[in-house]
């Protein structure tokens, strides 16, 4: 019998774009808009529409591809797990998935002497909705989130995310939420009590700008948690996995839960909330569930992904590109650009007037992917194995696509 061919269901590789966005508006939900562009082919850090345009990526999914598009490692690592075992469900465990577990813990420095625990999730706002059902069983309801943050689109991770454009239109969400100013720590010492389960803090808020909180807020922030009994939760989705040149952003401070995904996987859809101490006992048998959470292929390409940022020294990279990245935006001294924001290769360009969405769209025609998180902010957030040399052609491009914006 003939195995059914998948790539004849998607269609001749020559379809055009206007048609392909065409067909796109006809059958997919409207949340996110007329797609820019539809992409056909990955390799690197570069990417190929279906015109056959080629786009340098500096965007990488939303800070997923650390790796870039089609790396061998993960290919490898994903196509040999299918062929052994796809999936089993949660009733049983793999190798690959307490594999993983075991070096996500080993990665925070803590785990093996701080009793730290695993749970597998499919993405990153799973991975917020998991520990935000954690807090709730400290016996206390109460959550301090920050202005500015974004944690997710589940009804959960929502009440948590600030944006009214994005909560609004779905309240009542889940109640029992406080807002305080982010960076702050008297502002947050006022209203943290012992009512208070948690307080949720992105080292780095990505989705408001690439905003970082001043010195020592982190550490202030685990201080007063520990006053009150309260935990501490980062939401490292997308700081976390080597993004900031670390493998977490709050690198030496000691949160309760942790939450990643987003580069995780390098593309393949996997996210982990991570709990430390007694934190780590609060979700018991039948409290919680995910049918595809932390399956064998999802979880090795988490291993491979974890590999080769060790192999390939991309922590280092991420730095040392990152501070290139900013240094030579600041070196351009254009008078439309104030500011670069952000550690390794996560970074906001912060402009002088609210032309950033327009601005991304010019560098898009040019050939260069990145995005506006707000109306003043051009976000940066690249593989982790870019070169010098690729930023430097982003870098050349930018001027004529903010003086292009600007007119």
């Amino acid at each position: 019998m003939s195995q059914p061919d998948a790539a004849a269901l998607v269609g001749p590789s020559h379809r055009s774009q206007p048609e392909l966005t065409s067909r796109y508006g006809q059958v997919m939900m409207n949340t996110f808009g007329a797609p820019k562009r539809v992409f056909v082919r990955g390799e690197g850090v570069h990417v190929w529409d279906a015109d056959q345009n080629r786009y340098l990526d500096l965007l990488s999914g939303l800070a997923v591809n650390g790796l870039g598009h089609a790396h061998p490692a993960v290919l490898s690592a994903i196509t040999s797990q299918l062929s052994t075992l796809g999936h089993v469900s949660n009733f049983f465990a793999t190798p690959a998935q307490i594999a993983l577990a075991e070096r996500l813990v080993d990665l925070t420095g803590r785990g093996r002497t701080d009793h730290a625990k695993v749970f597998f999730t499919n993405s990153g706002t799973e991975a917020n909705e998991a520990a935000l059902k954690a807090t709730r069983l400290t016996g206390r309801s109460r959550v301090i989130a920050m202005e500015g943050s974004f944690h997710g689109r589940t009804m959960g991770a929502l009440s948590l995310t600030h944006n009214p454009a994005y909560r609004t239109p779905f309240e009542p969400l889940p109640g029992g939420v406080t807002f305080v100013p982010y960076g702050d720590a008297d502002a947050l010492a006022d209203v943290l009590d012992d009512t208070v389960a948690a307080v949720v803090v992105e080292p780095i808020q990505g989705e408001n700008g690439v905003v970082s909180p001043p010195q020592g807020y982190l550490q202030r922030v685990r201080e007063l948690t520990r006053e009150h009994g309260a935990l501490l939760w980062f939401d490292e989705v997308q700081t976390g996995m080597g993004r900031t040149g670390r493998w977490l952003a709050s690198e030496g401070v000691e949160a309760d839960l942790v939450t990643l995904a987003k580069g995780l996987g390098n593309g393949f859809p996997i996210g982990a909330c991570l709990a430390f101490g007694a934190a780590g006992q609060l979700l018991k048998p039948g409290h919680h569930g995910t049918t595809f959470g932390g399956n064998p292929v999802a979880a090795i390409a988490g291993l491979a992904v974890i590999g080769v940022i060790e192999r390939d020294g991309l922590l280092a990279n991420a730095t040392a590109v990152g501070e290139h990245l900013a240094n030579s935006v600041e070196s351009l001294r254009h008078p439309l650009v104030t500011t670069v924001r952000g550690e390794g290769l996560l970074r906001g360009i912060v402009l002088a007037v609210d032309i950033a969405p327009k601005v991304s769209d010019l560098l898009l025609d040019a050939g260069f992917i990145t995005n506006a998180p707000r109306p003043n902010v051009l976000r940066i957030a690249p593989p982790l194995l870019i070169t010098r040399e690729q930023i430097d052609a982003f870098v050349a491009a930018l001027p004529q696509a903010l003086g292009a914006a600007r007119d």
